[in-house]
């Protein structure tokens, strides 16, 4: 592929991610208010839900990495489009609390096919030097329009109901599945053309050529797998926060008596510096194998997810939000940078770093619902039962950490 067609590739690739982004974002995010104001979901239930969704995501989305290595990146994109869109049009239509958890894990499986997939297609036939930068643009991409959509998902559901968060991911899907189609015809026609097309690599051949000559500076092998399992544990405890966090947001909103419209505005702060901090790390590459800024991150992540759900007022909140939103941005970019940098098999290894965010999505949710089942009478049972496994997972880092040493 010349150098245009390969930045032009890429640019389609990231603007499929940025749709995607915002669609599951829109969906997600307000599907624990949809399911509050219509079917009664107080934490504890949308806490059971976030967890029944991690699971699905943990179990499929390392298939679904596997599946995008064996079958084709394209052929996996197009399946998960098709399956998304069928969740959505399906759900729109249910009036059941059930059928709607059906719809949502359905969604959920369809978007476990994107997300590996992508990032496996932006990072194929990169240098180091070159993999910093796409992973950069990937992050910036899809944080920018996932924040956009919790931002104004409120917004639009005060003007135009819940339905909407159903109908405009359904017209972004299908225009990115037209997308994929384009995209597919564009990839096989260059590797057509390319005279050593036999030694590209899996996945649809979007590269041609041999490994890229070894970079300088680089870490031994050993301390390069340490970091990558560091940052496969410490992810899926940042989206342990996460995803917490968010099935508990309308309970935070009701709390500060906060509209849907309020709340987009005033809760979206920790995606806003999430994505200063992406596009931070992006220029800046001195982070790269340095213990002491992942377990920085780690332990401003415990602090500011404790602040988040037990603030006594707005101001607590917002700067909570912006302590945390750094965290978990820097969490995020190791994970996937170590996971896109360790190995040739990057779909696969994108499906690893995807299921850990969904063994995370899992965990978080029913250590808060167990609390809040168990011990009722604390109103922040909680916040504090998954602040404890935090800490835990912050061991883990330090044990992996002196292992490799």
């Amino acid at each position: 592929m010349t150098a245009n067609k390969g930045f032009r590739f890429k640019a389609v690739c990231f603007a499929i991610e940025g749709a995607s982004s915002f669609a599951v974002s829109l969906f997600f995010y307000y599907l624990y208010f949809l399911m509050r104001d219509q079917f009664g979901f107080g934490n504890k239930a949308n806490l059971i839900l976030a967890a029944a969704l991690g699971l699905v995501c943990a179990v499929t989305a390392w298939q679904a990495g596997k599946f995008a290595q064996r079958c084709g990146y394209f052929t996996a994109l197009k399946l998960g489009f098709i399956i998304m869109i069928v969740a959505l049009a399906v759900g729109s239509q249910l009036h059941s609390a059930t059928g709607l958890v059906i719809a949502s894990a359905v969604m959920t499986v369809g978007m476990c096919f994107l997300w590996p997939t992508l990032e496996a297609l932006v990072s194929e036939g990169e240098t180091v030097a070159g993999l910093q930068r796409t992973i950069g643009i990937y992050n910036i991409v899809w944080s920018s329009t996932n924040v956009l959509g919790l931002f104004c998902g409120g917004t639009l559901v005060e003007k135009f109901g819940y339905k909407s968060i159903f109908y405009i991911p359904i017209v972004l899907c299908i225009g990115q599945l037209a997308l994929t189609f384009w995209l597919a015809k564009h990839a096989d026609e260059a590797a057509r053309k390319t005279a050593n097309e036999k030694s590209a690599l899996p996945g649809q051949r979007l590269q041609a050529g041999g490994p890229p000559p070894p970079e300088p500076n680089r870490p031994s092998p050993g301390k390069a797998k340490a970091f990558l399992r560091m940052a496969w544990l410490a992810n899926p405890f940042a989206y342990i926060a996460i995803n917490t966090f968010t099935a508990m947001l309308p309970g935070v909103a009701a709390k500060f008596q906060l509209s849907p419209m309020l709340f987009g505005f005033t809760c979206s702060l920790w995606g806003f510096v999430r994505l200063g901090v992406f596009v931070a790390l992006w220029q800046w590459t001195g982070w790269h194998y340095r213990f002491r800024w992942l377990v920085t991150a780690f332990l401003t992540l415990i602090i500011s997810f404790a602040a988040i759900l037990m603030s006594p007022n707005l101001a607590v909140l917002l700067l909570a939000q912006i302590i945390f939103g750094g965290a978990t941005g820097l969490i995020y970019y190791s994970s996937l940078f170590y996971s896109m940098d360790v190995g040739d098999t990057k779909s696969e290894h994108g499906g690893i770093h995807e299921a850990a965010i969904g063994v995370g999505n899992l965990i978080g949710p029913a250590v808060g619902a167990a609390a809040l089942q168990f011990l009722p009478q604390y109103t922040n049972s909680s916040a504090m039962a998954v602040s404890v496994l935090l800490v835990f997972g912050l061991g883990g880092l330090f044990a992996i950490q002196r292992t490799a040493k």
